[in-house]
């Protein structure tokens, strides 16, 4: 008896000490942007069957199994995917998601332009090759630039998206077309590519300065020029999940697929024909504000309390069963 007492107690100090280690990063992650907590789920362990089932006969009734449980276990941590509120910042290049998806990065040569990561399209808008790219997922999207003009994540990252109405026409150079964006603006959703915002595009030969930017809604980047136009640059792409739980977290609130996510579904560019538009699936970005993670920390706190008194309640089962020993060790003196 005493050692079912002491298993049983030490089982339920593992898992609420995982408990707690889960609460605790949670309530550490309560600033960083777009974090999404975790969850702690319990399961009993195998009963021990001490009485089987009896079937009721004509003199007497059934009797009920009497089983004693063997502990507790971690069944899982989950990710808690629900959207986080979004902070204004009134900062361009900061952008939220205001709904479902995920902004597509990538690691790999210094490319601007095509990098061999092609999408199928017309079918079901999985990414169909990926040469020379290593790509991660984020709803972070506090966007920077480095001095060549080129969008990246604060650690780098390279943010992936479309090129719009022959703006590059050829990758190996800087240079972005002038693209007329006051009227109907079409993607080249076929192909990934890293996006830049240039100092300047080139219309006929002339190199045209950019005074201005902004990023729409369905992640269209259009710039002022300097004589008062407006040019489309690029259109920044998104992905979505059929299980998005099932994401790997790398760190850097980056995600990565895995078994049980599914592919990545791209959303279609802008202009892409309607039998095949997939866009409506997706949230809007919102430039100028951030998700905040979706930590609820009252809950948090409560949440460790509960752990932290199950985690105490069964060290003292453990003791219990200690002096239980103790007392049959002394029972002949």
């Amino acid at each position: 008896m005493g050692l079912r007492l002491l298993n049983s107690g030490v089982s339920g100090m593992q898992a609420n000490q995982t408990a707690l280690d889960v609460v605790s990063n949670n309530i550490a992650n309560d600033g960083t942007t777009a974090f999404k907590s975790g969850r702690t789920r319990f399961q009993d362990m195998l009963s021990q069957t001490t009485t089987d089932a009896g079937m009721p006969t004509v003199a007497l009734g059934g009797t009920n199994p009497s089983q004693i449980g063997l502990g507790v276990k971690v069944a899982g941590v989950d990710t808690i995917m629900t959207q986080g509120n979004l902070q204004t910042t009134n900062r361009t290049l900061d952008v939220a998601i205001d709904g479902d998806g995920y902004f597509l990065v990538s690691k790999g040569p210094t490319v601007f332009g095509n990098n061999g990561v092609t999408v199928n399209s017309t079918t079901n808008h999985n990414i169909a090759a990926n040469a020379n790219s290593q790509i991660s997922y984020t709803r972070d999207g506090a966007f920077a630039l480095d001095k060549s003009g080129n969008l990246l994540t604060s650690d780098g990252y390279r943010i992936m998206g479309y090129s719009v109405g022959g703006s590059i026409t050829n990758d190996a150079q800087g240079t972005i077309n002038f693209v007329d964006a006051s009227g109907t603006v079409t993607s080249d959703d076929t192909n990934l590519k890293t996006l830049r915002i240039p100092s300047t595009v080139n219309d006929g030969g002339t190199e045209v300065r950019v005074t201005s930017y902004s990023i729409g809604k369905d992640g269209l980047i259009v710039g002022t020029l300097e004589d008062g136009r407006v040019t489309a640059i690029g259109q920044i792409a998104m992905a979505s999940f059929q299980n998005p739980a099932g994401l790997v977290k790398e760190g850097g609130n980056l995600y990565n697929i895995s078994a049980n996510s599914g592919d990545a579904v791209v959303r279609t560019g802008a202009g892409h024909a309607a039998a095949s538009d997939n866009s409506d699936g997706y949230g809007a970005m919102t430039s100028g504000m951030l998700e905040m993670s979706n930590i609820d920390l009252a809950q948090q706190f409560t949440d460790m309390i509960v752990a932290s008194r199950a985690f105490q309640a069964n060290s003292k089962a453990v003791t219990t069963g200690d002096d239980i020993l103790n007392t049959i060790v002394n029972l002949k003196r």
